[in-house]
């Protein structure tokens, strides 16, 4: 027999057939966020888990737009967020990105990005997205016709835009520093954007609320970014997440399950209806946030240096999502546990997400000197080592100079028989995780597929 939650969505959202809503087990509706919801959704996948999980927190964050807000200073906090996939090529990161872009449209969404596009064009293309009112469209070419009046754009709903771009150098274009600096500017931006357009008409975009999620491989991570832009405000507001392949194989992927599908669309239209306006936190979330802001020592990484100062910010953005999945408006210690838990495990793999981006010479034969150890089973010999990397290097002392750096920096361990000196072979080091903040981090909330073999 359904329950009385099931009545209750049924009869509020109409959207479940009655044959569709008996299949599926009451327990999912009663006790399960939206977010809990999209891992079992996409159970079924070749994709890591944690590329699931951060798509999850993704679309949920293009599905609020600026609906709600938490109060800072003299600003205010949204849930939109930058983030990139970065793996090997085969990590699935296009199907994730995918999966939940598909979904998002599903549930009604309709504000997203061109897969290519151009600097202005992206600009006009949110300006005219907010003038769009039911049937009604303006030029956006042709807003002088309002005049100057800040009523009229003041007026004017959040110019909302969502880049799900699996190819993300597609959208933002190679070593394209100028659309990376506005990017950068309107991930906090407040108030109404005014840009000159190069045939001197002005665009404003009405409260821009822009959410990335791209997908990368290392090779073209290095192509996108030159090593300058480490200094720019946009590589300190994206997020890399880095995941290795499942080695899951499906000759043909099981169907999607259509009945989580209508539950996700419901979870999130009820998210809509309930979740909007001002947000709170209660004293035991703050106490909790006050600790992290204040203890949290940073990552181990001058790459990072710029990051650190947008780190509270993200960890808010990321507490908003996590909250508004339970249906709350307030934000409650369990949401700090969570984010903090994502972030932190996020931060732990965001230098391999860079890989020798950005740092000495050879950089780029030391990152596949590193790939290549890292997908071994067993030690890996020096001259096997040679025999992959021979093309790239001159001489065989570079590549034991590279082997040695690696060693001293505790990202490989050389493999030393008793009684020699010289090492039989080389295996990646996995790091040992820490709990952080005492109370502020429980692994337990990621899978043990997420965790992998990097030991508690």
């Amino acid at each position: 027999m359904a329950s009385n939650a099931i009545i209750n969505l049924k009869s509020k959202l109409s959207i479940m057939s009655t044959a569709s809503v008996k299949s599926i087990d009451t327990e999912v509706l009663e006790d399960e966020d939206f977010l809990s919801l999209y891992l079992k959704y996409t159970a079924k996948t070749e994709c890591p888990k944690f590329f699931h999980r951060w798509t999850s927190l993704s679309i949920l964050a293009a599905w609020l737009g600026k609906d709600i807000s938490l109060p800072f200073g003299h600003f205010k906090v949204y849930p939109n967020m930058y983030c990139m996939f970065i793996g090997l090529a085969g990590t699935k990161k296009s199907t994730a990105i995918k999966i939940g872009a598909e979904l998002l449209k599903a549930a009604g969404y309709k504000h997203f990005a061109a897969r290519k596009t151009r600097q202005e064009k992206f600009l006009i293309d949110m300006a005219e997205q907010s003038y769009k009112t039911n049937d009604t469209e303006v030029d956006i070419l042709e807003q002088n016709l309002f005049g100057d009046s800040s009523d009229f754009y003041e007026s004017m709903p959040p110019s909302e835009m969502y880049v799900p771009a699996d190819e993300i150098n597609n959208f933002i274009g190679v070593g394209n520093l100028d659309f990376m600096s506005i990017l950068g500017e309107l991930w906090d931006y407040e108030g109404i954007y005014d840009y000159k357009l190069k045939n001197s008409t002005d665009v404003f975009i009405p409260y821009p609320c822009i959410n990335i999620l791209g997908g990368n491989t290392h090779a073209g991570f290095n192509k996108l970014f030159p090593p300058e832009a480490i200094e720019q405000g946009f590589f300190s507001r994206m997020l890399f997440i880095y995941a290795e392949p499942t080695g899951i194989k499906y000759t043909i992927p099981p169907a999607k399950d259509l009945d989580l599908r209508r539950l996700l669309i419901i979870q999130l239209h009820k998210i809509k209806q309930i979740v909007r306006g001002t947000v709170s936190i209660t004293p035991e979330a703050f106490n909790l946030l006050d600790r992290i802001y204040k203890r949290w020592v940073g990552i181990d990484d001058p790459r990072f240096e710029a990051y650190a100062n947008r780190r509270d910010g993200h960890l808010l953005k990321l507490c908003l999502i996590t909250m508004a999945a339970k249906l709350r408006t307030s934000i409650q210690e369990e949401d700090v546990i969570f984010a903090n838990t994502v972030l932190t495990f996020t931060e732990h793999l965001m230098p391999k997400a860079l890989g020798e981006f950005g740092k000495a010479r050879n950089s780029e034969i030391t990152h596949k000197v590193m790939q290549f150890i890292d997908a071994a089973m067993e030690p890996v010999t020096f001259h096997t080592l040679w025999k992959f990397i021979h093309k790239d290097l001159d001489k065989r002392e570079q590549l034991a100079e590279i082997l040695g750096n690696l060693t001293i920096a505790d990202k490989i361990q050389a493999i030393i028989p008793e009684g020699k000196s010289i090492p039989a072979g080389y295996l990646p080091l996995k790091k040992i995780r820490d709990d952080g903040i005492k109370g502020t981090v429980d692994w337990n909330l990621l899978t043990p597929e997420e965790l992998g073999d990097i030991q508690l």
